[in-house]
């Protein structure tokens, strides 16, 4: 959610912020800006409403000769004021001196604003952000760094900010709370942004700043200090992907070049995890927790979109195969609750960015509570992956299409393996543990004949890409990919799409089933297979029209479906892995016929990191 790139260095600043901010357009935008010191202490700032293709040709026209060695550019999630050039970032003070940009949200702005028009400031724009450049111009004597440090206090809310000031010209500050930066080292220059994917085509040497730093580059170097004053020392981590991954590769969209990778992310996710003889698996980030893990009695899930429909298949299988109490919560909502802990429970954040506010707020919930807390990330070295007493990474590269695809089924192969990992320490029997391994290794050729259905699929799609309405419904292990599969519809083609646990439709929603308002069931040849099959029948005696996905070999359900899509045969618990991948690849289709923007669907963003 926004993007911030800031350079300071030896070479031309302009173009660097612009491929940053290019990197950066995953994370969702609506205007986009840039403001880069040039020759006489002279800031060049344009903005744009739009794409950063937008941005470009306004750049274009402005003159893209401009040279400039420090720069800040950004790409804006609107929050306070609408999408436009004034609202757009970078902002400025009074005197046009101190240029910022700004992830989060100032929650105490209007009293800030409203203090600093009394005493004659004047604004230019709707934005929270805005007040931080007047406060810094109020208070500013000399020394940028002492000063933020001073302003930083007041601000109530959230914020990653990268900002400069024109009369200290070899001077770039970054500040962090609750909203990711990352400072990039390379030789004779420093890149900050608010997501490695900007960074690593320059250096792979990076430090993650924390809450309450404040990052200072100058002539003399890198200096971390915190608000109050004293200086830090931090690790340099070392990105392990590099920029390949973040290219489409010929795929016409991220998002079907990820899922066209799973077969080989669920392999990353598994490789040297697994001990098939022993029917065990071994977990790096928990193995210092064993004992912890052997006492645990209760689990609980916090997660939000698509991670917390990953989250409700690992509650079907902790408590079926672990025998542990799973519950899972909305992150958003995980503190407004009047949550049951105590040194028995366990809190599990799943985030692909390892950076969501609201998960990232239950975690810290979970820990004030006493729980023990764990995380299941993506990205190596988030703030989930450092703020949880242990971990597992997906370890599937980067996700640059907003809507969630690998990580989908890669956290639930990775619940897979924590509910062996539980089991085994409780009830679960050598041979049950062998048989879930030996699955789990099946699946990415298994995956592969799925992705083989992808031309049909296609076809299926055309003849239902202008439906206005869509039902997906499922039961136990398959009803949260029916969440999933709803989910993925609506944000992609913006068709209004509903996820069902099968037997609840008859109480209300059945009503809402004609010709018109199709339905896909999940239903695999399984534990719950005839109680789908009951569920279909009330559909198609309702003129509903039905695309059923199941199990490979099973004909007769094509008596009743007037579409079906085949899955190969394998573990109930296993099958969200095989079966969401042509919910994937319909949706897909489904914008792609709508003509959406696939992956950068309207209103999202990748990383959601204001609550």
């Amino acid at each position: 959610m926004c993007g911030i790139v800031g350079y300071i260095g030896k070479n031309n600043a302009l173009p660097i912020l612009v491929d940053g901010l290019r990197r950066l357009e995953y994370r969702g935008y609506d205007s986009s800006g840039i403001a880069l010191m040039t020759g006489g202490r002279v800031v060049f700032s344009v903005k744009s409403v739009g794409r950063i293709k937008d941005l470009e040709d306004k750049l274009g026209q402005a003159g893209m000769n401009q040279f400039g060695n420090l720069g800040i550019a950004h790409t804006r999630w609107a929050t306070h004021g609408k999408p436009t050039e004034a609202n757009a970032h970078p902002h400025t003070d009074c005197k046009n001196k101190i240029w910022l940009a700004h992830n989060g949200i100032i929650e105490n702005y209007k009293e800030l604003k409203n203090r600093l028009m009394a005493d004659g400031h004047k604004f230019r724009s709707e934005t929270d952000t805005e007040v931080i450049a007047h406060l810094i111009e109020d208070l500013y004597q000399g020394d940028l760094t002492e000063t933020l440090v001073k302003v930083l206090p007041m601000l109530k809310g959230t914020y990653g900010l990268v900002l400069y000031h024109t009369d200290e010209p070899d001077k770039l500050l970054a500040a962090r709370c609750g909203s990711p930066l990352v400072v990039g080292l390379a030789e004779n220059q420093t890149i900050i942004a608010s997501d490695v994917s900007a960074i690593v085509s320059h250096t792979r040497q990076i430090i993650y700043l924390d809450d309450g730093e404040v990052a200072e580059i100058n002539g003399s170097g890198l200096k971390i200090i915190n608000l109050n004053n004293q200086e830090i020392n931090k690790k340099i981590d070392k990105i392990d992907w590099d920029i390949g991954e973040c290219e489409k590769k010929g795929y016409p969209h991220f998002m079907l070049k990820e899922i066209f990778e799973q077969p080989e992310t669920i392999k990353d996710s598994l490789r040297g995890r697994t001990i098939l003889e022993q029917g065990k698996v071994k977990l790096g980030g928990l193995e210092v927790l064993l004992n912890e893990l052997r006492r645990i009695d209760k689990i609980n899930i916090a997660a939000c979109g698509t991670a917390r429909n990953a989250g409700l298949a690992g509650e079907y299988m902790l408590e079926e195969y672990a025998g542990v109490s799973t519950e899972v919560d909305y992150a958003s909502e995980f503190r407004y609750r009047k949550q049951v802990f105590n040194g028995r429970t366990a809190v599990i954040a799943i985030s692909q960015s390892g950076e969501t506010a609201d998960t990232l707020a239950a975690v810290r919930e979970g820990k004030e509570k006493g729980a023990l807390t764990l995380g299941i990330v993506n990205a190596v070295g988030s703030t989930i992956a450092r703020e949880t007493d242990a971990g597992v990474y997906n370890h599937i590269g980067p996700e640059i299409s907003v809507a969630s695809t690998k990580a989908f089924t890669s956290q639930v192969t990775i619940l897979t393996l924590l509910t062996i990992l539980l089991g085994r320490q409780r009830r679960m029997s050598l041979v049950t543990g062998q048989r879930i391994i030996k699955e789990l290794l099946a699946l990415p050729e298994k995956i592969k004949k799925v992705l083989e259905s992808n031309g049909q699929i296609k076809n299926i799609a055309k003849k239902y890409y202008k439906a206005e309405h869509f039902a997906y419904l499922g039961r136990k292990y398959n009803q949260p990919v029916a969440f999933e599969g709803a989910l993925k519809l609506k944000e992609l083609s913006y068709i209004h799409a509903e996820g069902f646990a099968s037997g609840e439709m008859k109480h209300g929603a059945i009503a809402l089933i004609d010709e018109k308002f199709p339905c896909l069931f999940i239903a695999p040849v399984d534990s719950v297979y005839e109680k789908n099959l009951s569920n279909m029948q009330e559909i198609k005696s309702r003129g509903g029209r039905i695309i059923a996905l199941t199990t490979e070999g099973n004909e007769t359900i094509a008596d009743l479906a007037d579409d079906v899509i085949y899955i190969p045969k394998t573990l109930e618990m296993l099958t969200p892995i095989l079966s969401v991948i042509p919910l994937q690849l319909f949706a897909y289709h489904m914008a792609v016929l709508n003509g959406r923007d696939v992956d950068k669907p309207r209103n999202l963003a990748k990383s959601v990191t204001v609550e």
